[in-house]
């Protein structure tokens, strides 16, 4: 009697026990979730032993049609081990008539959705129930190309999924808390959904900085109808204001549902959102915040700042700009395709800027390659570098929008742009410097020759990097940070750097302004004369009502600034001077209650207060909330807030998962855009 046809009675895809070893246990999702390079089990039952002459193999396929995809089909038979380089399967000892598999991608396999069968490549086909299994980035395999050495490391830039943004300006950072949530419900599958909409072929998808480069076009609208839509206009009436948004998951999961891009987002939102995407494929990534960020519009490693006689800021001359900050990212990974040196970090930017190569894209840009002005490089490394070095460049513009408009260069400042660089520690809750990985030191021999080095690339005469004059006067400012509601006060400085007294007329504008460089309202001015001893200071006091301001704030839905702007020259040389100074706003404190720890499965109320101290109405007030692996982001209206007025809401949560959990919450109102709070629980 012959042996009966040989059949898969059941097939495990044991998840349980491979997700734990390939640190993807935390994915809020059901199936085999495995990183390339790396073996991963399956057991086998059949119906009868495992015969030589048996043709039973393992298939693996890839796509959204994998069956239909010849090119993606790989055959792994049980009888033999795949030569290196390709998929392997490795049969154990049998126990019965049940069998273990290891499998084992390639360490350069195409990241992705894949479908696991058993076949005989013949008239018969096993397909589990769980037949689908995701493949990512692997920073545990040293053959990969993300490999990142040291355990800490990937803990903090693949694993954790709560961290901070850093906002505000070089003199104040504000680190706000964010929520990464890239092991999420649906954010998993919204990666791949990516990929597959902006039409990345599989071959293409082994590579990490092909990778990165496309979901730093994938995650703005432009070009492909991505996840959200930047939105700097102060006006968010028909979305969500971007100062609303507590994390990345809640936007993948609304886009991923919806299919729709979100409203709205401005750099900080894309970041998170970008770093987020990265982690949750397995790339190690940060969010990186450059302080004083230069946009260079002109490509010409310049930025142009114009300014009329009486000290207000004339937006409409240039494009090029100076944001307050800029927020973007960073991945780590090799970079076969450039020559050697170049591995380890790369700068990506998802925010919709300028275009590159056709699409609003922007990196992977090798730090190093930015640091020592190697511009030729791919991707995108000059237009990091005006970010993070460019020159600024004062110029008074006499009768604008006339035919007599005239331009007068009032000095060169070296300086100015990429300040304060910073990620989120290692580990800690602390911000970290790095603008060392960046920049040599702001005007060293190697910062000036990383620039010169840029210019000579791009065929620009060298001499304007050291066009820079120590001027006779130099004018500073001596401010603090203002409470909402009370007066703007400062000092502006005047610093006579010469042996002869001379004599200041100036003019000094005051403006509302976003953290892009745009002006918003004017608010204010001032012209006077000072007189100012040989090698000494002299300081003119400014004060700015809290009604000047305070009546606009309602009108824009934004965190504004207020930018004091100051234009003179000397009497007696006619020797020019130009500066200006950000003052940022300070706001009323959000009091949380809750437990320190919990157990799991206990419910437990979490209250937030808040007073209104700024002396006058909050209008429209939203109290909104998050907490991974307690609850999805919700926004409670509170309704108007009057001066001196007190609320406090309360939320009640259920502990589901074990270890650090951390809750956002976050204030909002017509006048207001930043208040923001975490607290962390503990489950055991």
């Amino acid at each position: 009697m012959s042996d009966p046809a040989l059949k898969v009675e059941s097939l495990s895809v044991c998840a349980s026990e491979n997700r734990k070893r390939h640190h993807s246990d935390d994915y809020d999702n059901p199936a085999l979730i495995v990183r390339r390079g790396q073996d991963f089990k399956i057991k086998l039952r059949l119906n009868r032993p495992l015969r030589k002459s048996d043709p039973l193999g393992v298939q693996i396929a890839v796509g959204a049609q994998p069956l239909q995809s010849k090119e993606t089909l790989v055959l792994i038979p049980l009888q033999q081990t795949q030569l290196s380089g390709a998929w392997t399967a490795t049969l154990g000892a049998p126990q019965g008539l049940e069998y273990e598999v290891l499998i084992k991608s390639p360490a350069n396999a195409a990241v992705g959705k894949y479908t696991l069968m058993v076949t005989d490549k013949g008239s018969y086909t096993y397909v589990p129930p769980d037949k689908d299994f995701y493949l990512l980035f692997n920073p545990w395999c040293k053959e990969d190309t993300v490999y990142l050495e040291e355990e800490d490391k990937r803990q903090e830039y693949v694993l954790s999924d709560t961290g901070y943004l850093y906002l505000g300006s070089f003199n104040r950072i504000d680190g706000i808390p964010w929520n990464f949530g890239q092991f999420e419900e649906g954010v998993l599958d919204c990666c791949f959904y990516l990929l597959d909409k902006i039409g990345m072929k599989q071959t293409t998808r082994k590579d990490a900085a092909k990778i990165a480069r496309a979901m730093s076009a994938a995650v703005n609208i432009q070009d492909d109808g991505g996840v959200l839509i930047g939105n700097w206009s102060g006006e968010y009436s028909d979305g969500t204001p971007p100062s609303y948004w507590t994390g990345s998951s809640a936007i993948l999961q609304k886009y991923y549902k919806t299919k729709r891009p979100v409203r709205y987002g401005q750099c900080w939102v894309f970041s998170g959102v970008l770093t987020t995407v990265m982690r949750c494929l397995g790339v190690p990534a940060r969010s990186i915040t450059n302080f004083d960020s230069a946009h260079d519009t002109e490509d010409n490693l310049t930025i142009d700042v114009f300014f009329n006689r009486a000290g207000e800021m004339l937006n409409d001359i240039s494009t090029d700009s100076i944001w307050n900050f800029h927020v973007w990212n960073d991945v780590w990974m090799k970079r076969p395709d450039l020559p050697e040196g170049y591995n380890g970090w790369q700068a990506i930017d998802a925010t919709p800027q300028e275009l590159s190569e056709g699409s609003y894209q922007c990196g992977p840009a090798p730090l190093k390659a930015i640091k020592n002005g190697d511009v030729h490089l791919v991707y995108d490394t000059k237009f990091v570098l005006s970010e993070v070095n460019a020159d600024r460049i004062f110029w008074r513009v006499d009768n604008p929008n006339s035919p007599q408009q005239n331009m007068v260069k009032l000095r060169v400042d070296t300086m100015a742009v990429g300040k304060r660089i910073s990620t989120k520690a290692v580990g800690k809750n602390l911000r970290e410097d790095i603008t060392s990985q960046y920049k040599h030191p702001e005007g060293s021999p190697e910062e000036r020759r990383s620039l010169e080095n840029a210019l000579k690339m791009c065929l620009k005469p060298v001499e304007e990097v050291y066009s820079m004059v120590r001027p006779p006067m130099k004018v500073d400012f001596e401010s603090k940070e203002v409470h909402l509601g009370s007066p703007v006060t400062l000092n502006i400085t005047f610093s006579n750097n010469t042996t002869s007294v001379k004599t200041v007329t100036f003019s000094a504008s005051y403006q509302l302004q976003t953290y892009d460089g745009n002006t918003m309202e004017s608010i204010g001015s001032m012209s006077s004369e000072i007189t100012v001893q040989a090698e000494s200071s002299a300081a003119v006091p400014v004060e700015i009502p809290a009604d000047s301001y305070f009546k606009f704030l309602s009108k824009y839905n934004d965190e504004l600034q207020v930018q004091v702007n100051v234009l003179g020259e000397t009497k007696e040389g006619k020797e020019p001077l130009a500066d200006y100074v950000v003052v940022h706003f300070t706001y009323p404190a959000i009091k949380v209650e809750m437990p320190d720890s919990v157990r799991v499965g206990e419910k437990f109320t979490c209250t937030f207060i808040f007073k209104n101290d700024t002396g006058v109405p909050m209008e429209n007030t939203k109290l909104h909330v998050e907490g991974l692996g307690l609850f999805k982001l919700e926004t409670f209206d509170e309704g108007n807030i009057k001066a001196g007025g007190i609320f406090a809401s309360r939320v009640v949560c259920t502990a589901s998962k074990l270890g650090e959990r951390k809750i956002i919450a976050k204030i909002t109102s017509d006048q207001i855009s930043g208040i923001t709070v975490e607290r962390s629980i503990t489950i055991t």
